[in-house]
């Protein structure tokens, strides 16, 4: 005899759950969604609740996996790239609000002031409590010359302040270089794109080109990441050998490793690396390489600690899953997640006020004899001193100094004793 359509039923659903698919909670779920289209006091979307659900989903996840549409996808892609419409933030979910990670340089929200830590609890009439990291962005993105505001909670603050920023076009440069000093030379990676790892080269090339160059200062701070590529690429300038770093995913096989090729552009060269609580993901990849290489020594405060891997998975209807797939580990096996790259020479961020020695010097006696050098003295004396400008910075500098001034002595002590 047949079974009865009871029991085909009651075959499926067995045979579902050896197969590991929850068929009572997906029962549940279509339930609900009939209940919800028929009975809710206003008509609802079908799709609308779907995509909502789905998006609901992925949030319980973790702060980073989240469901994109159409558009959220191509502003996704459109940011790897170093162009898009917006204010210049990279934030994340914390308790369910907005958390900025980082204020892009040159962006309006780094001109407005918002730090890495801000929370932002409102955008324009939308709070942001529970409404996703994905649809906070799309919220903040829109046509450059438009307006939106925020209501910001600092760290130490008792009540939010409103910010009204002016949307622009954010074209990233994201690597800047300079000499600070004779000699002594400073990279500045803003975010890490496709082509983050060409542009840095070019420019330690161009510096070590422009004269004799004794260390570098590569400055993370405030960088929220980006491509994983671009952070090897970059990690790999200053390495000869050895791993940069791995992933590991929920499966033992999955683990990758990058490795770093021959050929270390500054051939050996006293590396100071500059972090802070704004370096996230890709610049906790390049710190932590170069830490556990012994190849640098980090300076600042600690990164943020967000070492998740996220796969972009594209789906039907062009719109695309943002999944967290894996977590980074730095060469000797340290996760990243939750914990971040722990600077060797810790300095706060501080403000500075430079006093001035009141003794009277050669100088200042009239008519005093001119040295061939015043004139340069005069104008630099004009600019801030880097300290009052740029404390952690200046600190770095000095530290980049002495660890050359203590290798050339080391080897003309070696040179002697030859």
């Amino acid at each position: 005899m047949a079974p009865t359509g009871q029991a085909r039923d009651a075959q499926t659903d067995q045979l579902a759950e050896q197969d590991g698919v929850p068929v009572t909670e997906l029962r549940a779920f279509a339930e609900v969604l009939e209940r919800v289209r028929g009975a809710y006091v206003q008509e609802v979307d079908e799709k609308e609740l779907i995509q909502a659900a789905i998006r609901g989903m992925l949030m319980e996840l973790d702060p980073h996996s989240a469901y994109l549409t159409p558009d959220q996808f191509e502003d996704l892609q459109s940011s790897t790239t170093g162009e898009f419409g917006g204010l210049g933030l990279e934030v994340t979910m914390e308790e369910g609000f907005v958390k900025v990670v980082a204020p892009i340089d040159d962006s309006p929200a780094s001109r407005a002031g918002l730090q890495a830590g801000d929370l932002i609890l409102k955008i324009d009439d939308t709070f942001t409590k529970g409404i996703g990291l994905a649809d906070a962005v799309e919220l903040m993105r829109g046509e450059a010359g438009t307006e939106v505001t925020l209501s910001v909670l600092s760290e130490g603050d008792e009540k939010p302040r409103t910010v009204t920023l002016k949307r622009d076009r954010i074209q990233v440069e994201s690597v800047k270089s300079e000499q600070l000093e004779p000699g002594y030379g400073y990279l500045r990676i803003s975010q890490f794109q496709s082509r983050t790892g060409q542009d840095a080269q070019r420019a330690l090339e161009k510096m070590a080109s422009d004269g004799q160059l004794r260390g570098l200062i590569l400055d993370l701070r405030n960088n929220p990441g980006g491509v994983l590529g671009g952070a090897v690429e970059v990690a790999d300038l200053f390495l000869n050998s050895g791993l940069i770093v791995y992933t590991q995913g929920r499966d033992p096989q999955s683990r990758n490793d990058y490795n770093a090729t021959p050929g270390d552009l500054l051939g050996g060269l006293p590396l100071v690396v500059l972090v802070n609580g704004g370096s996230a993901s890709a610049s906790e990849i390049v710190a932590g390489a170069l830490q556990d290489q012994g190849r640098a020594v980090v300076v600042g405060t600690r990164t943020f600690g967000k070492g998740s891997v996220q796969t972009v998975l594209p789906i039907s209807g062009d719109a695309a899953l943002k999944l967290t797939t894996a977590r980074y580990y730095t060469p000797d096996g340290r996760s990243i997640q939750a914990d971040g790259i722990h600077p060797d020479i810790p300095v706060e961020v501080a403000s500075v006020e430079l006093l001035q020695e009141n003794r009277p010097r050669e100088s200042d006696l009239p008519h005093h004899l001119l040295n061939q050098r015043d004139e340069e003295a005069r104008a630099g004396d004009r600019e801030a001193p880097l300290a009052s400008r740029d404390y952690p910075l200046s600190q770095a500098l000095s530290i980049l100094k002495g660890i050359n001034l203590a290798e050339r002595r080391r080897a003309g002590d070696d040179t002697e004793q030859r």
